[in-house]
């Protein structure tokens, strides 16, 4: 069967990898195009489009690029009418795939989509439009089953795709990462995002930590698709690493993480690093978006355990001040570390455990047989 695949970032490409990897192992015919990364591509997919020509966030971020984002949705609708898959697999990425989502249906393609979009958080009334235009959807969170059945709509639970990411990882035994760190200290990792806007606000601020801990290295996980140029020019003089597609070998040696909201929250958590989750988009953006965000928390740590298991700095509150002030306290207090990492082994046993790259291609191929 021909499958195609859209993933709009990182995180995106890393799981639909995985999953190309599987489809290819219950489906031995599989033909596979994409829009994606690296990743995508290795796995054994063609990519028609590179996810890093995709990354635009934020409400004025989106206006601003308004015709190279229409150009995209063009482009990508060709794509799929010239290659003529069985299905469309969209992961995550809801602000552009839930537009495929509609378009593949009114020509009769098949949609399934992996990695809900966080419709529970804000604009929950999208979950009609997916009922209406999606033939399955496979979810990666417990609390996701419960919030689409208020819309009717039954979702196959998979467990999440990271345990399965960084199983793979720890049974490499990557041993190069430690001669690429400057000097004999603990490390903090700073993961201030994958997308340039946000890299631009975070950062500054992640940074400004520094001369309050000489006594560690301050390293800063780079993002596949960012140039290292660019981190440059943030940094400027200062003495700091940038170790470009290390993520999980840097999270592994951390003491302690910055890190900016979204996956790399779960990634730190699992990883049992204790971490402060920050996060600061433009004023009008977020200004317009905490008007319309449905839920307690911005990280998936507490959103998952529906309860404060690490400190969130937003938007004001994520200042230099604040920052070292909780930083101390993960470093610091045992009790604290302790406490932290009691939250992140519950959180563990709640998302589903290993294996969900391989439940979620299996049940697809499944779907697609009958």
């Amino acid at each position: 069967m021909k499958y195609f695949l859209i993933a709009g970032e990182a995180s995106g490409d890393l799981h639909g990898s995985n999953l190309i990897k599987e489809l290819k192992v219950y489906d031995l015919k599989a033909i596979i195009e994409c829009w994606g990364g690296d990743k995508m591509e290795n796995s054994g997919a063609v990519i028609r489009k590179h996810y890093r020509e995709l990354a635009f966030m934020g409400f004025f971020e989106v206006a601003k690029n308004i015709k190279t984002i229409l150009g995209n949705f063009k482009k990508c609708k060709s794509d799929i009418l010239t290659f003529k898959p069985d299905v469309v697999i969209l992961i995550d990425y809801p602000g552009f795939n839930l537009r495929m989502a509609r378009f593949a249906f009114k020509h009769r393609i098949r949609v399934f989509y992996y990695i809900s979009p966080k419709i529970w958080a804000w604009n929950q009334k999208r979950a009609w439009k997916i009922k209406k235009y999606v033939n399955r959807m496979f979810t990666i969170f417990p609390f996701e089953t419960e919030f689409y059945k208020k819309f009717n709509y039954e979702v196959d639970f998979v467990g999440n795709p990271l345990l399965d990411s960084i199983e793979q990882f720890k049974n490499q035994h990557d041993n190069s990462f430690k001669s690429e760190i400057l000097e004999n200290k603990p490390i903090i990792a700073i993961l201030p995002g994958s997308r340039r806007q946000e890299i631009r606000k975070s950062l500054p601020v992640m940074l400004s930590i520094k001369q309050n801990y000489p006594g560690y290295n301050i390293v800063i996980a780079g993002a596949p698709a960012i140039e290292e140029s660019f981190y440059k020019q943030i940094i400027g003089d200062d003495v700091v690493k940038v170790i470009f597609n290390k993520t999980y070998s840097i999270l592994e040696n951390a003491e302690a993480a910055l890190v900016t909201s979204g996956t790399a929250t779960l990634e730190a958590a699992l990883f049992k690093v204790p971490q402060v989750v920050c996060y600061k988009t433009g004023n009008i953006s977020y200004q317009i978006a905490k008007r319309l965000i449905k839920v307690n928390y911005i990280s998936l740590v507490n959103l998952v355990m529906n309860k404060r298991v690490v400190t969130e700095l937003i938007q004001h509150e994520f200042n230099s001040r604040l920052l070292v002030l909780e930083l101390d306290k993960i470093l610091k207090n045992r009790n604290i570390r302790e406490q932290i990492i009691s939250g992140y082994n519950s959180l563990e046993l709640k998302l589903g455990g290993k294996g969900a790259s391989k439940r979620a291609a299996e049940k697809m191929v499944k779907y697609l047989m009958n």
